[in-house]
């Protein structure tokens, strides 16, 4: 008998099997709503001009591929702290931030998950949004945790649900991790106001629970500084500790280049070297080192007081695009006379929970070729001005 005839087919994943699904049809005007990539107006991945400049400049100098050190690329760390805490941080001027380049923002929580067991031991926990992108579940169960949930999404206001949210976290032991995601919720596209966000630090803060920010879409919403408020609020809050996971893939278009970073906020400079030095530890046991390419871009972009502000206008349009795409939609739902999806329109980010029953994603699917993930979730980036009637006239069939 085979040493793996025990092993079970694992269940496949929703969303990359949605688009093995996709590409399986043989409709010519078939749609993908499912994905969870920024596209342009022609469908393609676009790749920013200041990523191609950058790659050029290192095409010409034709490098050696050294290793980087685990912790990742130093530059790359100090400018991701900067655009996530700001250039001015007292934090930073404090050396509280431990912050370690990783393969993507996956790779960022599951090394900031499996730091965070080896802390709290046994007993760890961690609440999660409901919903919440599907992965969140899967890191921190495999690492080890214990998982909770808060309710969060109200389906009757397709909006948040903040009373209850609060309620919930307000019954969380101490020391419980709380997972919260910055902006450009995934996948409802709800989010806190700066507000709100006041009101739940300080439940935090009261309760003792550690905030574990997930930011994969810096700068889709309002901009990179808007959208890193939560940070800055709980970088001012004096909260002694409090995580942090980006991802540039969608800011800067670079999905395959698996660009992201961990940064843990310590009491003091000491207590953030002890923790980068765990940090360093654990990305040691997993895969030792990250790779330099996508850095290196990134940091070069960064880094550049001219490249900078291009990069910030290039994100700037992508943002407007979505912008521009959720409004067409709700305009042309309602010319098909679909009303009252007006609240596509105070979302934010790539995605939308669009309130469509999975009866009736399963008839876009079948009746219409547009795919859609079972939960309603639609990716507004997919949608442009050559399938936006499309797909409202199919929506509003199908609600019919």
């Amino acid at each position: 008998m085979s040493f793996f005839a025990s092993v079970e087919m694992a269940p496949g994943d929703p969303i990359l099997g949605l688009t093995e699904t996709f590409i399986a049809d043989q409709r010519p005007e078939k749609i993908n709503l499912g994905v969870g990539i920024y596209v342009d107006e022609q469908g393609r991945i676009p790749l920013l001009d200041t990523v191609r400049e950058v790659e050029q400049a290192l095409a010409a100098a034709a490098k050696p591929r050294g290793y980087l050190p685990i912790d990742g690329l130093p530059a790359y760390n100090k400018l991701t702290q900067q655009l996530l805490f700001g250039a001015d941080s007292a934090l930073l001027e404090a050396g509280r931030v431990a912050t370690a380049q990783t393969i993507g923002g996956s790779a960022a929580l599951r090394v900031g998950a499996d730091l965070l067991k080896q802390v709290a031991g046994a007993g760890a926990k961690i609440a999660i949004s409901n919903p919440s992108w599907g992965n969140h579940h899967v890191v921190f169960r495999t690492a080890g945790f214990e998982l909770l949930e808060y309710r969060y999404y109200d389906p009757a206001s397709h909006g948040l649900d903040f009373a209850v949210m609060l309620a919930d976290l307000g019954k969380l032991e101490p020391g419980t991790v709380v997972l919260l995601h910055a902006c450009c919720h995934n996948p409802t596209g709800v989010d806190l106001t700066a507000a709100q966000w006041k009101q739940t630090i300080a439940l935090l803060q009261e309760r003792k629970l550690l905030p574990f920010i997930d930011i994969a879409y810096q700068g889709f919403d309002q901009g990179t500084d808007a959208d890193a408020t939560a940070i800055r609020l709980l970088a001012d809050s004096g909260i002694e500790a409090f995580v942090v996971a980006n991802s540039y893939s969608k800011s800067f278009s670079l999905y395959g280049e698996r660009v992201g970073a961990l940064s843990m906020v310590g009491a003091d400079r000491n207590e953030a070297a002890r923790i980068l030095s765990k940090i360093k530890q654990t990305i040691r046991t997993i895969y030792s080192s990250p790779s330099s390419h996508g850095a290196t871009l990134v940091a070069g972009v960064l880094g550049s007081a001219e490249l900078r502000p291009r990069w910030e206008q290039e994100l700037g349009e992508m943002r407007s695009r979505i912008h521009t795409m959720r409004a067409g939609l709700v305009q042309r739902l309602a010319a098909h006379g679909a009303a009252n999806f007006d609240f596509i329109n105070r979302q934010a980010g790539m995605f939308s929970y669009s309130g469509l029953s999975k009866a009736q994603v399963l008839r876009l699917r079948d009746e219409h070729a547009i795919y859609a993930l079972d939960s309603g979730r639609i990716c507004v980036a997919a949608l442009n001005h050559g399938n936006l009637d499309t797909v409202a006239a199919a929506v509003a069939a199908v609600i019919r």
